[in-house]
């Protein structure tokens, strides 16, 4: 594929773009610079009661929200008197350690009015790269979706280091939906887009509405970041782009200024929506992470199966422990195990569930015989279909 438009004809036709009423399960990034008065540090209260609308509303129709939020940092500082110059990394932490109790206690209280439950959710780079931590990460919010909570996830500035950090949550947003396999990824901005250049600097640029590519010559078009506390930037949005497109997730930068921004996605520019860029992948979310799990080569293990449960795989089921007769290999829960069928050839792989020595105990057995068998209650399947790929 090719982008639909580039610096030499960057209009497109938009007429057949996604709105935001097309996504199912969406991620939504709020920068420190719309969220928190500069000046004052304090919350911007009327824009998040406004955006606190826009998700009720997101929630009303059915579609599941995740807030990925900066500001922490920035609300916190002012309270501690670290301003007007750039802070040490443990001032950060303790900034971000006072300024993390404000901002979710501004979240809950606007939500409720819509009687909408919030959890937060601090995490760091290593809870989402790390296979374990990723999956428990996943399983948290899944958890809470289903529960009708509204995730509000912040970077873990309290405890993260100069190694280990985002560094941006434009980043952090687009691991996320790539953690959660979610279908729109939302990026508010103090920009309405891409364009060929920095409008900042080039009254000629041109907004480019679509791309279905990152080429270089798009790569090329990012700009340096705004100045002030948001550590974000073009830069760091087409990063973003490139994991929530390789998730198989579309991306929009919209300018978030506006109170109601999310409202504004709901139509297309010529309908009267808000001007923004979408980024579209070239596979949906569920086929890319099926993807990655089938082609990946590094298997840990390996799970032989009966009959009837090579029937029911081959009808889209999960695998439940009950159908599993043997368990090879040293694997932990979370790797990439292959199944076997009674012959021996491979007709599967997926993500376990659980480790080797806990999966062998269970094997053949039914599923709720687990928690009397291991001690706890874990899931009931061995392998999720979501997490399998039939052959």
């Amino acid at each position: 594929m090719t982008a639909t438009t580039t610096a030499a004809t960057p209009r497109a036709d938009t007429s057949l773009l996604p709105t935001l009423l097309d996504a199912r399960r969406l991620v939504v990034k709020i920068g420190s610079a719309l969220l928190v008065d500069g000046a004052t540090g304090q919350v911007r209260r009327d824009w998040l009661d406004a955006l606190a609308d826009d998700v009720a509303a997101c929630r009303k129709r059915g579609q599941e929200v995740v807030i990925v939020t900066s500001g922490a940092v920035a609300c916190g500082r002012e309270h501690l008197g670290l301003v007007g110059r750039p802070l040490r990394l443990e001032e950060k932490q303790a900034a971000a350690a006072t300024g993390q109790i404000r901002l979710a206690a501004a979240y809950q209280e606007t939500l409720a009015r819509h009687g909408l439950t919030v959890a937060q959710v601090l995490v760091t780079l290593e809870d989402t790269e790390e296979r374990r931590r990723h999956l428990n990460g996943r399983a948290t919010i899944d958890t809470l979706l289903k529960l009708g909570a509204v995730p509000v996830i912040n970077e873990n500035d309290t405890v993260a280091t100069s190694e280990i950090r985002f560094g941006d949550n434009d980043r952090l947003a687009a691991r996320v939906a790539q953690m959660i396999s979610a279908d729109t990824l939302v990026l508010l901005s103090d920009i309405d887009g891409l364009y060929t250049a920095d409008p900042r600097k080039d009254p000629a640029a041109q907004h480019i509405p679509v791309v279905q590519e990152l080429t270089s010559a798009i790569e090329n078009m990012a700009g340096e970041p705004p100045p002030g506390y948001s550590s974000g930037g073009m830069v760091t949005k087409i990063v973003a782009a490139r994991v929530a497109l390789a998730a198989g997730c579309r991306m929009v930068i919209a300018k978030g200024k506006r109170m109601n921004p999310l409202a504004a996605l709901e139509r297309r520019p010529e309908q009267g929506g808000a001007l923004c860029t979408w980024f579209l992948p070239a596979a949906s979310p569920s086929s890319a992470r099926k993807a990655w799990i089938g082609g990946n080569l590094n298997a840990q293990g390996a799970l032989t199966v009966d009959a009837g449960a090579l029937t029911a795989l081959a009808k889209g089921a999960s695998l439940l422990p009950a159908g599993v007769r043997a368990v090879d290999g040293d694997f932990e829960r979370g790797d990439i195990v292959v199944v076997k069928a009674p012959d021996g050839r491979e007709v599967a792989r997926g993500l376990t569930a659980y480790a080797a020595e806990d999966a062998r105990r269970i094997a053949g057995r039914k599923s709720h015989e687990i928690e009397e068998i291991l001690g706890y209650r874990g899931r009931d399947e061995m392998i999720h279909r979501d997490d399998l790929v039939v052959r």
